[in-house]
Order: structure tokens, then C-alpha cells, then sequence
């Protein structure tokens, strides 16, 4: 396919992108799509499940699955930015997509991935209070000090990705418009162009430490907090009781940073092929994985899920 560019002066103003997607398998083409359309309906429709449960059930109205609701509609989101694209391309082979459109799904998925660090962090804050000091957990999780806590972590991801994308938008492609990805990831598309992406590199810098390092620590510092008060608990029962408030999410927390660590540590030369389809299914399973972990590990959510399927029933 011959590439599409606009020659103004000196620079190269591209018009669309080319996503390679996975074609360097054509024989997986349609296994693929029916797997990652299997998993992206799964992902959706669990999501969906659990905010509405959440919503129905007036004893779910509390600050931790408030957060899980939140969590949820992230997930979605996240989901519906990537593989929509990707099982078009597997489909019917529609590789191409313009620019701006690019622009956006990149920085809807780097705001996506940073707000999960966010409301995660924000969820072992709220297990911290919960476990550290229960007497008092009521006034200081009230409701606006929760829609706080969510509203500062979509609008902290948001702020963040916004310089990317003005700053990308304003690069030149000099040599190629192909993204070697299943969709528009940052460092794929900044590889691309032929400006000095300095600023780029100091930026992602600085958003990795506001959104993954200092959130990871404030975690870290949490769950530091919860077992050593859990370990002052002298009963057995009393124990189990407070480490299940905390395992779903501690759980979560471990797979997000190990899945994200073993896939994008990688050397700087960049994207490579054999990573593509580990990277695909993270993106695509995380999401789907967050309500099944606690769906399986939360009395109250399978109690409210069996409430509302017997309420059904009896329709």
C-alpha cells in the first residue's frame, strides 16, 4: 500500500497510519480474531455485570466497590479504545486509520493504563483505613472524599497524556506511516518520526514516576501498614477476616505490575514481533481478569450476584 503523506516544505505531514496488526501469521488470522472476540465480549460483559450489580444492590454502596465500579468502567473503556481496531484488521484486513484518530486511541490507552494505577492506589488507601483504623473508617471514607479520589485519578491521567498528544500531532513522518503493533502505542508511533522526540523520552519519564513509581510506592507503603497491623491481630479468625478485605485487590495489584513488567521491560530497540502477542493478550485479558478475581474472591459481590439471578428467576 503506498503511503500517505501531504510534502509541506521540508516536513512530511502524514495522514494515516498502516497497523501491521499480526500479518506476519495470515494463517492465524481468523483464530485469532474469534479468540480476541471471545476474550473483548468476555471483558465487556463482566464489566458491565459488575457495575450493575454494584448499582443495584444498596449494600454494595460503599467506598471499596465504589472504587471496583470505577475500576470497571476503566476496563471497558480501556478495551473497547484497542481491540475493536484490532479484530477489524484481522477481519477484514482494514489497516489503516488516520491520524488523528491514531493520536487519540494512543492517548486514551496511556490514560486508561495510568488512571488504573491511580484507582488502584487510591483502592489500597481506601484497605489501609479499612484494616488501620476501622473505628474511624466511615468519616474519613466518606462519599465526596471517594469522588475525590476517583475524579483525581481520571482527571491526573487525562492532564498527563494531554502534552503527548499536542506534542506528537506536531511531529514529522519523514520515512514510514507503518506501525509494526495492533494498535496505536506510543512508543511504536514516536519511532516513526523523524523529530527529535527528547522531550517525548523526559516526558514519559515523568509521567512513569507520577503514575506507575509513586503510585506503586504509596501501594507498597499501604499493604506495609495493613500487615503489620494484621500480624497484631491475636486471633486466627480475626486475621483471615482482615487479610480477605485485602486479597482481591492485592491480587490485582500483582498481576497488573507483574504482566506490565514482564511485558513492556524490554530492550530500547523497541517493539519486537515475538512481543506483540503477549502484549495483545495483557491488553485484553487484565480486563477481563479484574471481575473475575472479585467476583471469585468477594462474598458480598456473589451474594448480590445470587440475589439479583434469583430476582430474575422469579420474574
Amino acid at each position: 500500500m503506498e503511503h500517505e503523506h501531504r510534502e509541506i516544505g521540508n516536513h512530511s505531514i502524514v495522514t494515516e497510519f498502516l497497523i501491521l496488526g499480526f500479518s506476519e501469521f495470515p494463517e492465524l488470522q481468523f483464530p485469532l480474531f474469534v479468540l480476541f472476540m471471545f476474550l473483548f465480549l468476555m471483558a465487556v460483559l463482566g464489566n458491565l455485570l459488575v457495575i450493575c450489580i454494584v448499582c443495584a444492590d444498596r449494600h454494595l454502596h460503599i467506598p471499596m466497590y465504589f472504587f471496583l465500579a470505577n475500576l470497571s468502567f476503566l476496563d471497558i473503556t480501556s478495551v473497547t479504545n484497542t481491540v475493536p481496531k484490532l479484530l477489524a484488521i484481522l477481519l477484514v484486513q482494514t489497516m489503516t486509520v488516520p491520524f488523528n484518530e491514531c493520536i487519540l486511541q494512543m492517548s486514551c490507552y496511556s490514560a486508561c493504563t495510568e488512571a488504573e494505577f491511580l484507582l488502584l492506589t487510591a483502592m489500597a488507601y481506601d484497605r489501609y483505613v479499612a484494616i488501620c483504623n476501622p473505628l474511624r473508617y466511615l468519616i474519613i471514607m466518606n462519599k465526596k472524599v471517594c469522588a475525590l479520589l476517583a475524579a483525581a485519578s481520571w482527571i491526573t491521567a487525562l492532564l498527563e497524556t494531554l502534552p503527548h498528544a499536542i506534542i506528537i500531532s506536531q511531529f514529522s513522518f519523514c520515512d514510514s506511516n507503518v506501525i509494526n503493533h495492533f494498535f496505536c502505542d506510543l512508543t511504536a508511533v514516536v519511532k516513526l518520526s523523524c523529530t527529535d522526540a527528547s522531550i517525548v523520552d523526559t516526558l514519559t519519564f515523568a509521567m512513569s514516576v507520577l503514575s506507575v513509581f509513586l503510585p506503586f510506592f504509596l501501594t507498597l507503603t499501604s499493604y506495609v501498614f495493613i500487615i503489620i497491623t494484621i500480624l497484631k491481630i491475636r486471633s486466627r479468625e480475626g486475621k483471615s477476616k482482615a487479610f480477605s478485605t485485602c486479597s482481591s485487590h492485592l491480587t490485582v495489584i500483582m498481576l497488573l505490575y507483574g504482566t506490565l513488567t514482564g511485558v513492556y521491560v524490554q530492550p530500547i530497540s523497541g517493539v519486537s514481533t515475538k512481543n506483540k502477542l503477549p502484549t495483545a493478550i495483557y491488553v485484553v485479558t487484565l480486563p477481563l481478569l479484574n471481575p473475575l478475581i472479585y467476583s471469585l474472591r468477594s462474598k458480598e459481590l456473589n451474594v448480590a450476584l445470587k440475589k439479583a439471578i434469583s430476582r430474575k428467576s422469579a420474574i
